[in-house]
């Protein structure tokens, strides 16, 4: 595992978004999680991060540690393996007292919910930081979640690495907070949050350093030849690439994006996902066969892709 990054890093790979594999019995699966670390390191994604789409934010402080362990001990050592702390203080400071005895350089924070303010927000980042010197990566999804001038100072005194970026706007819209934010902290430390379709336009006509992804964890060569398109610039090309990739997004958008991919994973028969944490659940039984076509269809594509 890296222990080392810099904000150039963001651009460097797609960053993976993965479901936590676990036994029946909700235990850590190694098996599972291990195979689909090892499909994505081989189609070219050397950045992980165990975030929304591994319900972390539900992990208990019981088991954080161990789970850490167990995921870095199955990255290759050039990977960047990403953890998530959060939603709120009193977990983050737990989750501090964990990160301080281990090597990650950048933990991603779950979005907040009230009650807060933004001073106070502010001071629960610092505290954090100073605990175990992670920097951290914060998930923006709603308008004003942050100030543009708080996250400017936050990453002036080195507390905040940078932003995934993924507050939902209108094809074409505006967006003033984005903006903001670029002005702030430069757009070169801001990723795209909302996986490969909307990378586009972000990566193209905002400039931002790279994007995360949930169906890289099934198309990883295909995505990672996305990001490759985008940074020359290939509009065209980005496009064509993305055609595989929009079933399984549009039925993502249309259930939900976290249950459909912990089940596409396990449906494509690239590892058994197991139970999805609570208070999550599966997606309904009348889906599974949609979910199951469009998964088992985008593997053969990326199959494919690499073998041509």
């Amino acid at each position: 595992m890296r222990t080392t990054v810099t904000p150039a890093d963001l651009a460097a790979a797609v960053m993976a978004v993965p479901p936590l594999a676990r036994h029946a019995d909700g235990t850590f699966n190694d098996a599972a999680n291990g195979a689909l670390i090892r499909h994505l390191e081989a189609g070219g994604v050397s950045t992980i991060l165990y975030g929304g789409n591994a319900l972390a934010h539900h992990w208990p402080v019981s088991v954080y540690a161990d789970w850490l362990d167990r995921l870095e001990a199955l990255v290759e050592a050039d990977t960047w393996l990403l953890p998530s702390v959060g939603p709120d203080a009193g977990k983050m400071m737990d989750q501090a007292a964990v990160l301080a005895d281990r090597d990650f350089p950048v933990a991603l924070l779950v979005p907040m919910s009230p009650p807060l303010t933004h001073d106070g927000m502010g001071d629960a980042l610092r505290a954090f930081y100073d605990a175990c010197g992670v920097q951290l990566l914060v998930y923006i999804k709603t308008d004003g979640y942050m100030p543009a001038d708080l996250l400017g100072a936050l990453v002036a005194e080195g507390v905040v690495f940078g932003v995934k970026y993924a507050v939902p706007r209108a094809e074409g819209a505006a967006d003033p907070y984005l903006d903001a934010l670029i002005a702030a902290i430069g757009a070169e430390r801001i990723i795209s949050g909302f996986g490969e379709p909307p990378a586009v336009p972000h990566l193209l006509d905002q400039g931002l350093a790279g994007f995360t992804a949930g169906c890289v964890c099934i198309a990883p060569a295909i995505s990672t030849a996305i990001l490759a398109a985008l940074k020359t610039g290939d509009r065209a090309e980005a496009t064509r690439l993305l055609e595989p990739i929009l079933p399984l997004e549009v039925l993502r958008n249309g259930i939900n994006e976290i249950r459909v991919l912990h089940a596409a994973v396990a449906l494509s028969g690239l590892a058994q996902t197991g139970p999805i944490l609570r208070p999550s659940s599966d997606i309904p039984d009348d889906r599974r066969a949609d979910v199951a076509e469009a998964a088992r269809a985008l593997l053969a594509a990326e199959r494919a892709f690499r073998a041509a």
